[in-house]
């Protein structure tokens, strides 16, 4: 009678190790939803990005202004016309 419950209980433990342990079980299971859910957070930020590169790219298309602020920020330039003021800050 031993022998039958220790085969079982043998038998409901090998059972249970590829539920717990295995390829697809619940520990893999959580581990990936964890993945998951990093990665969903890292496309939405990519996402918000992707947006505001869009309107840039559109911005660019549609208008001069667009084109004319980059020219003025990024690269220093002026208008025929207008004077170029740079104030530094005192030394102490």
């Amino acid at each position: 009678m031993r022998i039958v419950i220790y085969s079982m209980l043998v038998l409901l433990i090998a059972i249970q190790y590829p539920l717990w342990l295995g390829k697809g079980g619940w520990l893999k299971v959580y581990e990936m939803e964890r993945q998951v859910e990093l990665q969903e957070a890292k496309n939405s930020l990519l996402a918000l990005r992707n947006a505001k590169l869009s309107g840039d790219v559109k911005d660019l298309k549609d208008g001069t202004r667009a084109i004319e602020e980059r020219a003025r920020v990024e690269h220093g330039l002026i208008k025929e016309g207008e004077f170029f003021v740079q104030i530094l800050p005192a030394k102490k």
